[in-house]
């Protein structure tokens, strides 16, 4: 059930907000649109923070409230530093969310990426993974970009693989998460 936030605004703050989000970079790929959250989007956001997986990213299944201010935090970035959180659609439909964040714990900045699990096993993750790490490995001027991982969660772990990331021992600080790093074509040479 929608609680009255999680409406979309009415009157003349809806031009402001689609003027903010029409400055978010949307990136195209041959199958997906990675573009700006929009308050719609928290309806998938929620219903994947309720999914048994939510826990390799909240450490547990956290409520409703809880899922919103992380929402907000992830869009907030686009603001204090420039990137964050892009909606993943395929058809016009949600499929998930991938990210550079830079959160409270984090020593750099991370890919991070979280999936619908219809989306799951269809290539979505990795195709927009991709997308979002070669922008910030391009786009942004980062020389490297890490994702923190939970050590239990085969699936993002395979997906950190697959994408080219490196485990990096010496970037891990908890004993329940492993670091993958990405590097830049530049910093790869």
């Amino acid at each position: 059930m929608m609680l009255p936030h999680e409406f979309p605004a009415t009157g003349p703050s809806v031009a402001l907000a689609q003027a903010i989000q029409a400055l978010i970079p949307v990136l195209t790929t041959e199958r997906l649109t990675l573009r700006a959250p929009r308050i719609e989007d928290f309806a998938a956001y929620a219903r994947m923070a309720e999914q048994p997986s939510a826990r390799f990213i909240f450490g547990e299944i956290p409520s409703r409230t809880r899922a919103w201010f992380d929402f907000g935090q992830l869009i907030a970035t686009w603001l204090l530093r420039g990137h964050g959180m892009w909606t993943v659609e395929a058809e016009g439909e949600v499929q998930g969310f991938v990210l550079i964040g830079f959160e409270p714990g984090d020593d750099e900045p991370e890919l991070g990426f979280m999936f619908l699990p219809e989306a799951e096993g269809k290539g979505i993750a990795f195709e927009a993974a991709t997308a979002a790490r070669d922008y910030a490995l391009s786009a942004l001027g980062l020389t490297t970009l890490v994702s923190y991982i939970d050590h239990e969660n085969a699936r993002s772990i395979a997906l950190a693989k697959r994408l080219g990331g490196i485990r990096d021992t010496d970037a891990e600080k908890h004993d329940d998460t492993v670091t993958y790093r990405y590097l830049s074509k530049e910093a790869r040479s």
